[in-house]
């Protein structure tokens, strides 16, 4: 079976193109955001295949995997073909709506042609999906395995351009975490983040490192924060929670589900977020303990064979 799918989110990729069907990539000469190809630092399968928009009118392709409304046009425009009608299509949501709660209408709501997959229970509730058929695949991780050590009495955060998302991933929140909990904040453009908050170099470290290098330096934090306000689950703390971290989150969207009661501590309350990081801080057994839990419900719930299964099941669904 082929796949047409465009690399937009690296990390949900790398499981998803794990199954054993060949996956059809769009690369373009800038490999821009709809010519990305291969991932470059991510370990991707061989049977995921580099293809130019002229190769694709020619190509043999079974489902089309789009995950960004303009990609409906783009799969028609290159392919010569239209999802959901001339080729079996779903529709890959990864994100949790914005605006107000009757403002929600997703843009396949009008079409019952194409499945709209979302990857949390709560997107699917929020989201006014119209006539859309819609089903629920969760997060899979490849499990990093267990290498959390906590050496370090800092508190771990993860966030892609947390200047420029300010609120929406609880940047604003970081000056007070830092006040309970020395900070080493990884991801992408991040190196202009203490300036930003006011915050000493000791207190808030940055590291934009390859993704191979990223868990191992994650897991000598004594303890993961997530401080996001509104965004689809982040698959880092579903990665911290492999890596054997434990784990303070706010109370928001999935993360109530993500984390159960003793693999963490989920609250919308600052003194109780205080005193799970000073505590885990203060206690590397119990950070240890915690840790842990974290990782068993992490590899019961997310893990990649259940992704795969279900995945699977899907495709066979809509292309039968």
């Amino acid at each position: 079976m082929n796949v047409l799918v465009w690399h937009v989110h690296g990390s949900w990729l790398t499981s998803f193109v794990q199954p054993p069907y060949t996956f059809l990539v769009p690369v373009t000469p800038d490999r821009g955001p709809d010519g990305l190809g291969r991932a470059r630092t991510w370990q991707w399968p061989a049977s995921v295949r580099e293809v130019t928009p002229d190769r694709l009118r020619d190509a043999d392709i079974d489902l089309m995997v789009l995950q960004r409304p303009h990609e409906l046009e783009l799969a028609r425009r290159w392919t010569g073909r239209r999802p959901g009608v001339d080729v079996p299509a779903v529709y890959v949501e990864h994100n949790s709506p914005h605006g107000t709660p009757d403002g929600t209408r997703h843009p396949l709501a009008g079409r019952d042609d194409i499945t709209v997959v979302h990857v949390t229970h709560f997107n699917q509730l929020m989201w006014d999906n119209g006539r859309a058929p819609t089903t629920v695949v969760e997060h899979g991780i490849i499990d990093p395995g267990h290498l959390w050590t906590g050496a370090e009495p800092r508190a771990a955060v993860v966030v892609n351009d947390p200047v420029r998302r300010g609120r929406t991933t609880g940047t604003d929140l970081l000056p007070r975490f830092a006040g309970w909990a020395p900070l080493d904040v990884f991801g992408m453009r991040t190196a202009t983040l203490p300036a930003h908050l006011g915050l000493p170099p000791d207190r808030c470290r940055c590291h934009d490192l390859p993704q191979g290098e990223l868990h191992p330096a994650m897991a000598r934090c004594r303890l993961y924060v997530h401080p996001v306000r509104w965004t689809s689950l982040g698959l880092s703390l579903l990665e911290a929670m492999f890596l054997g971290m434990p784990v303070v989150a706010l109370a928001t969207t999935e993360v109530r589900e993500a984390v159960p009661e003793g693999a963490g501590i989920v609250s919308n309350r600052f003194d109780v977020l205080e005193y799970a990081v000073r505590g885990f801080l203060a206690d590397p057994a119990y950070a240890r303990q915690t840790g842990e839990a974290a990782r068993a419900a992490a590899q019961a719930r997310y893990g990649e064979r259940r992704f795969r299964d279900d995945w699977e099941r899907l495709i066979k669904e809509v292309t039968r």
